[in-house]
């Protein structure tokens, strides 16, 4: 059986207590020298830092449906009254999860799939003490979710401070703290086997701290702790074969978690900024053909003129190596640099153009909300009826998640057996041509379905894929 990627969520309706720390001063890397540096423990780092994990549960009420056909006369025939009704029940579902205390008053990170669609949250401290919860902030394009709790007046509650990511190499220890399988706290040693890793697929910025510390489900939303006692990442996936660690753990690092901290710390929504360029990893035939040295860095195909970064001098068939000093080696690489990056920031990219390695350098901006949006539900009789669209722009674009450059018409939604979702459109499709006319905007896509005619073709883009489909009018 092939390994999956699990969220370390797990499911239960126990109670458990977890657990604080300060920041300590960092210390150096150093190889153990002799056996009596090598029999040294790790319980004053746990001392430290294991009261500011918590443990969190929620729980949700689903509303069920018993199965139709107890409604059918020839049950009811059988069973009479005692019969089983199609009517709603409810089903309560608990989970449960870990959180860390980044702030003194009450506020806690996890994940998002911690909480989410939760009805009630609790965070239980570890000397036992319960307190509700309310979510504060989500962002599941991160998968991260920030919580506040509310302390008896006066009281500081242990935290963990944030290491810098950044800062982290391979072989690195790390300890990771959390209520695995709802058997209670538990601390786990090992060391960062891999940074920047990618094809995890667990959130839209793939970028994570590979560690072989055990992590399982229940983990979720617990501290990944450097050796300096702060939060260098929050524990969130494992990949295994039975959902059980076999040594490969994700953890969102702590320079992520940061940027969603300080939106909330400053009162405001997670904004990020906007490049407004698509590209693609550099493979070595790529690089072959470029003449670079090693097939590394993200090369741009295609780039919106009005974007700071064209406007800095960026151009199409300039490959980006570094982000202000960092290297990128892809397109998810370069994402989470700029995810990083506040807005007003100073940006400087490296780029490689002809040979040579230039730097391109400017202020990063908002996501435009340029041009409005202008959502409108498609009806009549033609081929897109039941879909919703809207004008793609930089900020619709960062809200949906939508990768490449923002310009057309984009398909937000579709209604089950409407006559677009019989033509195949999803959402995310971008409506390129209706009869071979080109469309630019809402307004004009209107106008080209609104005559009735015998045949359709409508052309869209997913992806890097263009789809036509020809139908009846």
């Amino acid at each position: 059986m092939m390994p999956q990627l699990f969220l370390s969520r797990f499911v239960l309706a126990m109670v458990v207590c977890l657990g604080f720390a300060s920041p300590t001063i960092a210390q150096q890397r150093a190889i153990p020298d002799s056996r009596q540096q090598i029999s040294l423990s790790f319980a004053p780092l746990v001392k430290q830092t294991a009261p500011a994990v918590v443990n969190i549960y929620t729980r949700r009420v689903i509303q069920q449906r018993a199965s139709p056909l107890f409604d059918d006369p020839f049950f009811q025939r059988f069973f009479g009254q005692s019969a089983p009704r199609g009517l709603p029940r409810e089903r309560v579902e608990r989970s449960l999860g870990s959180g860390v205390i980044v702030a003194p008053d009450g506020l806690i990170v996890t994940n998002d799939h911690v909480v989410k669609d939760s009805d009630q949250i609790t965070v239980v401290l570890a000397d036992r003490r319960e307190f509700e919860a309310r979510v504060v902030s989500t962002d599941g394009k991160t998968d991260l979710a920030i919580l506040r709790i509310t302390p008896p007046r006066g009281e500081r509650l242990p935290f963990l401070a944030l290491h810098d990511s950044d800062e982290l190499e391979v072989g690195d220890l790390v300890l990771a703290i959390g209520n695995p399988f709802g058997v209670g706290q538990t601390v786990t040693s090992g060391i960062v086997s891999a940074l920047a890793r990618t094809a995890v697929g667990v959130s839209d910025f793939n970028f994570f701290i590979q560690t072989d510390a055990a992590i399982n489900p229940g983990n979720s939303g617990g501290a990944l702790v450097a050796m300096d006692g702060r939060l260098v990442g929050i524990n969130s996936a494992i990949y295994s074969r039975s959902g059980g660690s076999i040594g490969i753990g994700f953890a969102i690092p702590s320079n992520m978690v940061r940027t969603v901290i300080d939106a909330v710390n400053s009162g405001g929504k997670l904004v990020r900024p906007w490049l407004g360029i698509d590209g693609q990893q550099v493979t070595g035939d790529i690089a072959s053909s470029l003449g670079l040295a090693r097939p590394a860095g993200v090369l741009v195909n295609a780039i919106d003129p009005k974007s700071p970064a064209a406007q800095a001098g960026l151009r199409v068939g300039d490959v980006i190596s570094a982000i202000n000093g960092r290297e990128v080696d892809d397109p998810d690489s370069l994402r989470f640099r700029v995810a990083t990056l506040p807005v007003g920031s100073q940006v400087a990219l490296t780029v490689a153009r002809r040979g040579t390695n230039q730097s391109v350098a400017f202020k990063a901006i908002a996501p435009p909300e340029n041009p409005p949006r202008d959502t409108t539900p498609l009806g009549g009789r033609q081929p897109l009826a039941g879909a919703t669209v809207a004008n793609l722009s930089p900020a619709l674009a960062e809200e949906i998640g939508f990768s490449g450059v923002a310009q057309g018409v984009v398909i937000l939604e579709v209604a089950r057996n409407s006559p677009a979702a019989r033509v195949g459109v999803e959402p995310g499709d971008v409506v390129l041509r209706i009869d071979e006319r080109e469309v630019s905007s809402v307004s004009q896509l209107g106008r080209l379905i609104a005559r009735p005619q015998q045949t359709w073709k409508v052309t869209v883009r997913r992806g890097d894929k263009v789809l036509t489909s020809t139908v009846a009018g």
